[in-house]
This record gives structure tokens, sequence and C-alpha cells, in this order.
């Protein structure tokens, strides 16, 4: 790799690193905080609900408006300014309304980046797309860094100190975004297509039923988990080391995915994810008050996770080539990430409420089962 694509490769890896240690801050520890300030389960589950609503819808505007123009990293620039200065509402509300307010204003402009990035860092790598991991895991660490490092504050200092590690999550989101230089969108034969031909195939939708049941699956989790684990007498700083674990477990399996996919390849990387989805969220909901059977839960992270989304979207980026990259990243983070948080975060509330968090967690094992299912039908004889 010359001097010049080595630089770029540090320059998007930092964006990964605030993006995700941003989310570092918001899925273990956003619900505290709103449980601090006196939000009852359905409350929380709602907030906690309109982020990936607006990963539902963001993206594709986003999507379409940087393939129109052909300014993919201009549109990532303009939605990172604009998602700093709405987060800064966090600050001046405490009322149901006024948050929801706030977290969709911030959560319409703060979707938008990814999808395209995503779609930059796979024309970066072109042929080498099974290396994609090894940048994306620097996301991880940004993850983990604040996860541990908020944890462990947590336990000596008040949960209102989450709004000012989210603002400089913020900023460090919109320095990055001004650093990633553009690059050269290929064209390919399938430009002249509208893009339902590509989305209408029978593989192309069992892969987004199947990759929306999952992120079904995870919605308690990342709605109830950290609340789950506080309520069984764990600590915040233990908290905050599960969720790492989990992470750290993904940054190894990023790392392997070259050897995984020459090895496996993409389709049948994601239907061992889906089986061991199943088990580890059976281990979560049943298990809770046997830290072993957490471990090792959080280790299967690495799968449900890990060498899920880097085999998912490699399949996104071949299924979606030319100009349609950029809406098929979008499209895809949609409809499963955004739609299917949604549900799950949603559904939550009133299964966590009337029947408890191991009734919860069983149903995610049930979602992941589902998707699985699918996977095999339909796409269970492709390498």
């Amino acid at each position: 790799m010359n001097p010049d694509r080595k630089n770029y490769h540090w320059r998007i890896a930092g964006f990964y690193f605030f993006y995700y240690a941003f989310v570092g801050t918001f899925a273990p520890y956003w619900s505290l905080y709103l449980q601090s300030i006196g939000f009852d389960a359905i409350e929380i589950a709602i907030l906690m609900s309109v982020q990936p609503v607006m990963r539902m819808i963001a993206p594709n505007i986003w999507g379409v408006l940087a393939d129109r123009t052909g300014k993919r990293l201009l549109v990532v620039q303009v939605a990172a300014t604009l998602s700093a200065v709405c987060y800064l509402g966090v600050f001046a509300t405490t009322s149901f309304w006024g948050m929801l307010l706030v977290l969709g204003l911030m959560s319409f402009f703060w979707s938008a980046s990814m999808p395209l990035v995503e779609a930059t860092t796979l024309t970066y790598l072109g042929k080498n797309t099974a290396h994609y991991g090894r940048i994306r895991s620097w996301g991880s660490i940004g993850f983990i860094v604040a996860v541990i490092g908020l944890g462990y504050a947590f336990d000596h200092i008040a949960i209102a100190w989450l709004l000012w590690a989210g603002l400089v999550c913020e900023l460090g989101i919109l320095l990055f975004s001004r650093q990633i230089p553009p690059t050269e969108v290929l064209a390919h034969h399938t430009d002249s297509q509208p893009i339902r031909n590509i989305l209408l195939q029978p593989r192309v939708l069992a892969l987004f039923g199947a990759c929306l049941l999952m992120s079904v699956a995870h919605g308690p989790y990342y709605t109830f988990f950290s609340i789950y684990l506080v309520e069984h007498g764990y600590a915040k700083s233990a908290v905050g080391g599960l969720w790492a674990l989990g992470v750290i477990c993904e940054i190894g399996v990023f790392f392997l995915m070259p050897w995984l996919v020459r090895r496996y390849g993409f389709t049948r990387i994601l239907i061992g994810s889906f089986g061991l989805a199943v088990l580890r969220f059976m281990l979560i909901g049943w298990g809770v008050d046997f830290l072993l059977l957490l471990l090792i839960a959080q280790v299967l992270h690495a799968a449900t996770f890990g060498a899920y989304h880097a085999a998912s979207v490699g399949l996104i980026h071949e299924f979606f080539q030319g100009r349609h990259q950029s809406k098929g990243q979008a499209l895809f983070g949609s409809f499963t990430y955004g739609a299917g948080n949604v549900l799950g975060g949603l559904a939550s509330g009133p299964i966590w409420v009337h029947y408890g968090a191991s009734v919860l967690y069983s149903c995610s094992a049930a979602m992941a089962l589902l998707g699985l299912l699918l996977m095999v039908w339909k796409m269970g004889r492709a390498k």
C-alpha cells in the first residue's frame, strides 16, 4: 500500500473510532441516564427506539442525495455538523417530549453517515473486501474505550456526565468527517438497472429478511441489557466490562475475517452466526445469575455481531455495485438495523414489564432461529 493509501486508512479508522465510541456511550448507558431522570420502562423503550427509527428513515434520504449529487463525502460532512449541533439539545431538556425531539433530530443526521462511509471503505478496498474488518475494528476499539472508561467512571461520578462524553464523540465524528478523501465509484453493468431489480432477487430478499430478524433479536439487548445486569446486582464497572468483552471478541473475529471468508464464504459465516445467536440469547435470558454463562454469552458477540456484520456488509457490497453502492448500504441499514431495532426495542418494553427478562430474551432467541431457518432455506447452498 502506498503512503497516500495508508494515510487514507487511518483517516477512515479515525471516523469509525469516534462513531462507535458514541455508540459505546449510548447503547450501554443511555437507558441508565434516562432511568436516573425519572423515565419509566415504556418511556425508556420509546426513547431508545428513536435512533433506530431514524436509521430506518434517514439513510435512504441521504443515500439518494449522495448518489444523485455525486458528493458522498460532502453529505457525510454536512450530516456530521448538524448532528453535533442538534446533540447540544440534550443539555437543555429532561422532559419526555423534549428528549424525543432532540434525539429525533440528532439521530436523523447522525445515522446518515455510516452507510456512506461503509460504501467509501469498501470502494477503497476494491477486491480486498475481506479486509474490511481490519479497518472496522477501530470502531470496536472506540466502543471499548467508551464502554470501559465510562463504566468505571460511573461507579464514582454521576451518570449525567454521560452527556459530555457524547459531546466529545460528536466532535470527533465531525473532525474526521472532514479528513476522509474521496474515492472513485467504478462503473458496473447494473448501473442502468433500477435498484428494485437487484432488491427483488430471492437471495437479496432472504438476506434482508434474515438480517431484519437478527436486528429484532438484538433490540432487547441494546435496550435493557445494562438495566438487567444492574438489577441483578452487577456494578456499573462490571456492566461496562461485560459489554467490552463482547466487543474485544468482535475485534478478534474482524482480524480473522480474511481467513474465515476464504475458508467458508460470507453465507456460511452468516448461517453460523444466526445459530450462535440462538444460544447466546438463551444464555442471557436464563443465566444472568451465573457469571460464567454471561461471559460465554458475551464471547459469542464475536459471531452474533462481528462475523455477522462483516459478512452481511460484504454480501450487500457484492449485490449492490457501481452507482447503487450507497443506496444499497443505506437500504440495508435502514431495513435491518433501523426497522429491526425499532421493532425489537419497542416490543421489549411491554414484554419486560409484563413477562420478565427471561421471556424477553427467549423471544430474541426465537427471532434469531427464524432468521437461521430463512438463511438455510434460501441461501444455504451458496458459498
